[in-house]
């Protein structure tokens, strides 16, 4: 299994499936682990979801680094 095609693939799903995006801030384990479609080791699936939320901004980082630079004025 080629572990970065699938955090890409997640990646992608999160961005751009509003469902699927809600499941895996509620529940990142079963969200991943439906992606692919394989049950791992805790740590793995941690490692992924850590590495998927590094990739995908979940409005708030965004939103806090436009105000430092005048976005909200």
């Amino acid at each position: 299994m080629d572990i970065k095609a699938k955090i890409d693939e997640i990646v992608d799903k999160v961005k751009n499936d509003k469902d699927f995006g809600d499941k895996f801030q509620k529940e990142p384990i079963k969200a991943v682990e439906e992606v692919l479609g394989v049950d791992l080791p805790d740590d793995v699936v941690k490692n992924v979801i850590d590495t998927v939320k590094t990739k995908v901004d979940f409005g708030g980082i965004a939103d806090k680094i436009g105000g430092l630079f005048g976005g909200n004025k």
